[in-house]
């Protein structure tokens, strides 16, 4: 197995020496007692070489549901309006079991960096546990979603058609939830590449089922909604394997009962701020996409497109994000606080190098992005026009962005779900109403809106990393470890 190195090992120095090292080049020690040279450049490198099969492995998870929209959506225009509202819909349900995992974002590395393997693979049990409890009373809501759905879309029949596809596609939802936890049990020990090589396969079936069971089997958006529940499973399936067979069953020490219910309460003081977190995200996203409906089904088309190329865009920041949190946890586990705050410094940076990068995929691809979702030209030309909005929030998104990997890392969800409550009920969905509504900018002033809070939490974000207080991190990362067992 390819490990990250673990940087700036000090023997019993306190945090507070670590301080007084001003050298740019720091040495550090891995498990094999290898003197590894550490710099600013250095710790680009292998942020660089985590977050390539990274984005891999999100862009092709994400196209699970990608797919679907790109399919139904040349079935007609109120299957697309449907399908994207059954996948927001899912995609805030879903959510509840990203934040939950991350919780492992910053147990799992720490512990990792401490030498305490066997927590490792015990925090994954504990996490799975805690998700399938969740996962039941969401089950149920899936079924009956159109006794909520109806008082919120103008159009019975989309609501109608959206409970069928979430009914359908609920039944992979523990596939889902497996995957999901078990993806950052081996990001953890360093291995970025098990869930990348599992979707190289199941990324392509998928397409595979979706064509034959929407147009072949002629099941239509019930269809689409089988498949992705089918490769959820299968993608459980390959994982687990890998783990038996390839790599990863060195913090693995089998299923054991009696230790899944412990160290819940610990778990669920991290992962609650992060379900706050992403579903406040989440959520000013379904209030923007069921604001669209009042435009007409044009206009709830052509959110669906932006809404799926801007979260496929979310993917590559996204995967920076992981990485840094596993480098940066590694770190604090291993008690290397000067190492970790260079990582933290590279983080923050490189926000500007996949904003750019966004910026100009969507900026300059705008039309041809839109044709690829949809053939209606009316449909295409409305969601070009919001693309440019979309394409400058990329710089302060892709800053949020880095700078929630790295208090996840830290162990502060806390101060990120507050963050996010404030930026987005406080600044985003208010100016968005206003913009939208009241300017009569419709669609573009609802995202106009959405990037000001944005903007906001971004700023704020940045403060709170820059001000982290590195000696209290790592005290309670060690007590975290004693509490928890």
């Amino acid at each position: 197995m390819s490990q990250l190195p673990i940087v700036g090992t000090y023997g019993n120095e306190e945090p507070a020496d670590l301080f007084q090292r001003d050298n740019e080049e720091l040495h550090s020690v891995n498990s094999d007692h290898e003197i590894i040279e550490t710099s600013y450049k250095n710790e680009l490198k292998i942020m660089g070489k985590s977050t390539l099969p990274l984005v891999f492995t999100t862009m092709l998870q994400y196209s699970m549901t990608t797919v679907s929209v790109l399919v139904v959506g040349h079935i007609g225009e109120k299957e697309l309006a449907a399908v994207s509202l059954a996948n927001v819909t899912f995609v805030l349900a879903s959510s509840t079991f990203i934040g939950m995992s991350t919780c492992l974002d910053t147990l799992c590395p720490q512990a990792f960096g401490a030498g305490k393997y066997h927590l490792v693979g015990s925090y994954l049990q504990r996490c799975v546990a805690i998700c399938f409890l969740i996962a039941l009373p969401l089950m149920v809501l899936f079924y009956h979603s159109n006794a909520i759905l109806k008082y919120i879309v103008p159009e019975p029949v989309i609501g109608e058609m959206a409970q069928s596809y979430l009914r359908t596609i609920s039944v992979g939802l523990p596939g889902y939830i497996l995957f999901e936890n078990s993806k950052r049990f081996l990001q953890a020990q360093g291995n970025f590449h098990g869930g990348q090589y599992v979707l190289f396969i199941c990324a392509p079936l998928n397409i595979l089922f979706n064509y034959l069971f929407v147009f072949s089997f002629d099941f239509g958006l019930q269809g689409s909604a089988a498949a992705v529940a089918l490769n959820y499973w299968l993608m459980t399936i390959l994982l687990f394997s890998y783990v038996a067979f390839i790599d990863g069953k060195k913090c693995w020490n089998g299923f054991v009962i009696s230790e899944i219910t412990k160290g819940w309460g610990e778990m669920l003081k991290l992962a609650l701020p992060s379900i706050i977190m992403i579903q406040a995200e989440f959520l000013a996203f379904e209030i923007i996409t069921l604001s669209c409906s009042f435009f007409g089904t044009t206009s709830l088309a052509a959110q669906s497109v932006v809404a799926t190329a801007a979260s496929l865009a979310f993917q590559i920041p996204f995967s920076a994000s992981i990485a840094a949190t596993t480098r940066i946890g590694n770190l604090i586990g291993s008690n290397s606080i000067y190492a970790a705050k260079i990582a933290v410094d590279v983080t923050l940076y490189s926000s500007f190098i996949t904003g750019l990068f966004n910026f100009i995929i969507i900026f300059f691809f705008k039309q041809k992005i839109s044709n690829i979702f949809t053939s209606d030209s009316a449909v295409a030309a409305r969601a070009a026009s919001v693309f440019t909005v979309v394409a400058f929030n990329q710089f302060p998104d892709c800053l949020n962005i880095h700078s929630a990997g790295c208090l996840r890392a830290q162990g502060r969800q806390k101060i990120g779900g507050y963050l996010n409550l404030f930026s987005y009920y406080v600044v985003s969905i208010p100016l968005a109403m206003l913009f939208g509504f009241i300017f009569k900018w419709e669609v573009e002033g609802l995202w106009g809106g959405l990037m000001c809070g944005v903007i906001t939490l971004a700023g704020l974000s940045y403060y709170y990393v820059r001000g982290s207080d590195w000696d209290q991190i790592v005290l309670k990362s060690r007590e975290r470890h004693t509490v928890i067992v």
